[in-house]
């Protein structure tokens, strides 16, 4: 029964360490989902009235047409299926350094040259140079030290078209955008989603990639160089499942 549970826990500790691994067997890592999140859960209040101003019938006299083929329209992503640039400039680079260390130094004895005559009777009967008068001794000693480092740099520019997909109540927008470059036997794929505020989009319908809440942006490919790069799915399953 004891050799039972023992395997069952090994077999648990190993599904367990495995989970992570078998996310993206046999497929890139998920991203986290939008949906529910608690950006899109903020973003779902009406929060307060907007002013109707703004949408106010014009004057039939009136030169501006206020519409966004006019010369001075606003012609911004506003609403559903309309199409704005998302500019994605990275240029990123970090350094972490770390460095610990421990000591520690002991030492316990016990002796007992005096116990009610005790140690002196026996002392007769131990073989040459053996006594009670120290009776036990301890000491230990122990050192540990640890040392670690992280270098990353990376550089990123991309532009995508990316299109409105909803009007949320608080007027913030869903946006997401794909695009697709095939090169010989290489398709390269750029994705980008998330939401932006329509006063954060420019005079020239464009948004910066730091200014959407929730960006998931990949940036990938597959094909056959892709595939030859990439440890076959037996492979990834043992990887995952092998302790050591």
């Amino acid at each position: 029964m004891t050799a039972l549970r023992l395997n069952l826990i090994f077999v648990v500790v190993l599904l367990a360490a495995s989970c992570a691994r078998l996310d993206h067997l046999g497929k890139p890592p998920s991203f986290t989902p939008t949906m529910n999140s608690t950006e899109q859960l903020a973003m779902l209040d009406p929060g307060l009235p907007r002013s109707t101003a703004q949408n106010a019938p014009f004057q039939q006299a009136s030169l501006w047409s206020g519409g966004k083929q006019s010369l001075l329209g606003d012609r911004r992503a506003a609403q559903r299926g309309d199409i704005m640039t998302v500019v994605i400039e990275i240029d990123e680079e970090a350094q972490i350094s770390n460095s610990t260390s421990r000591s520690r130094d002991g030492s316990e004895s016990l002796a007992i040259p005096d116990l009610f005559g005790i140690p002196q009777r026996i002392n007769r009967n131990l073989p040459e140079g053996a006594s009670l008068d120290r009776a036990a001794g301890l000491n230990s000693t122990s050192q540990s030290g640890g040392e670690g480092s992280v270098s990353r740099s990376e550089e990123l520019t991309l532009r995508v078209a990316a299109t409105v997909m909803q009007v949320l109540p608080n007027g913030v927008l869903e946006i997401q955008g794909s695009q697709e470059v095939r090169v010989n036997f290489e398709l390269r794929e750029l994705l980008v989603s998330g939401f932006v505020r329509p006063e954060d989009i420019s005079r020239q319908n464009e948004i910066t990639y730091d200014k959407i809440a929730a960006a998931r942006i990949s940036y990938g490919g597959r094909g056959q160089i892709t595939d030859v790069q990439q440890p076959r799915i037996g492979q990834q399953l043992l990887d995952g499942l092998l302790p050591f």
